[in-house]
């Protein structure tokens, strides 16, 4: 099956994953205990992490199918999380597609040459599963070693996605990328359009390779008033959630600085709405609306602090969320990378502990 194809009634995960506590609470179904994962929890904050990666390139060890499935299992194997995500970085569908960029470290993705005009969108293609054989191999590797432990794939949101390429690299206030949305709309309408297709293509050859879920990354997104974002991101969003509907996994959509977006991402098509620490849960699951599961959202700077302080925060997260239809706890963003890894197994425990069924 291309990647460009839409499926009929495809079904890659196992019962034993099915019946996970991960896959049943993006469902909205009863779980065993409330499931734990957390974003960037495979990375810096791991000294295994820092052992196999030295001296390697980001985007290189995101192309080493064996270095994936290693590191991918890594948090997994410490923590005792209910599910795995996929080792990869949002710009690894750019790259593959022939895009000129890096992985600069301590700055992050940067576009040797910036996307502003309308002759820069051939430079865009298609994205064929051939593009990033890697990545197949690798899921086939790591669903093999995970059994019953769901795997989630994820992509870059157009939006993000965008940002870097018009910017060139990271922003602070998105100067270029909102000039271009505001100044010229149909070149932005056709920009997302065309990352829209790729992200798609991308999220379809992680889950046809095994993945049980999918999350869409708009980390950028909260820049934009909700007018804007209506008008000008949801669509292309929405049309990334379409296209992987029929394959029957939970689509998950995060963003930072989003608590004034939440209702529109989760109508843009996610089955789970991922929510930064800024918004309680409980208020979150009002602004997004019924139907939904909502995951988040403990403030990844609460683990620098005691084990009481921790346990305490933890509590009121899972507090909030007692009435929701469905909870995956999450941190409210990433691992941060100083982050001391024992301060993480614990926090697993303790969630799995604490609301034990």
């Amino acid at each position: 099956m291309s990647a460009n194809d839409s499926p009929s009634g495809h079904q890659t995960k196992t019962p034993a994953t099915r019946d996970s506590a991960f896959l049943k609470a993006c469902r909205r179904e009863p779980v065993p205990h409330t499931p734990v994962w957390f974003m960037r929890q495979a990375g810096r904050s791991l000294p295994e992490y820092l052992k196999v990666r030295e001296g390697i390139p980001m985007l290189e060890s995101c192309m080493r199918p064996e270095l994936v499935t290693e590191i991918t299992l890594q948090p997994v194997r410490r923590h005792k999380v209910d599910a795995a995500i996929y080792f990869s970085d949002i710009v690894v569908p750019l790259k593959a597609i022939g895009i000129d960029l890096d992985i600069k470290p301590g700055v992050g993705p940067v576009v040797a040459e910036p996307i502003r005009r309308r002759e820069d969108l051939a430079r865009l293609r298609d994205l064929t599963p051939d593009d990033v054989a890697y990545v197949t191999e690798a899921i086939g590797m790591l669903t093999g070693e995970l059994g019953p432990t769901p795997l989630i794939g994820f992509a870059g949101a157009p939006f993000t996605l965008a940002s870097y390429l018009v910017e060139g690299g990271p922003s602070r206030n998105h100067e270029h990328t909102k000039a271009l949305m505001y100044g010229d709309p149909q070149l932005w309408a056709d920009l997302l359009d065309r990352l829209a297709d790729i992200t798609s293509a991308f999220l379809k050859v992680q889950i046809e390779a095994g993945a049980s879920a999918v999350q869409l990354f708009d980390s950028w997104v909260g820049a934009l008033a909700p007018v804007d974002y209506r008008r000008s991101v949801m669509p292309a969003s929405a049309k990334v959630f379409r296209a992987v509907e029929a394959y029957g996994v939970p689509r998950i959509h995060f963003g930072v600085g989003t608590g004034e977006l939440l209702g529109l991402m989760g109508g843009a098509g996610a089955d789970v709405v991922g929510v930064d620490w800024r918004v309680p849960l409980g208020e979150a699951a009002r602004r997004v609306g019924p139907g939904k599961a909502l995951q988040g959202n403990l403030d990844p700077a609460v683990l620098f602090s005691s084990r009481e302080a921790v346990e305490a925060k933890t509590r009121e997260v899972l507090d909030d969320a007692a009435g929701l239809e469905g909870h995956v706890f999450n941190l409210g963003h990433g691992v941060l990378p100083s982050t001391d890894p024992d301060a993480l197994t614990r926090l697993v425990e303790h969630v799995h502990t604490a609301t034990a069924r």
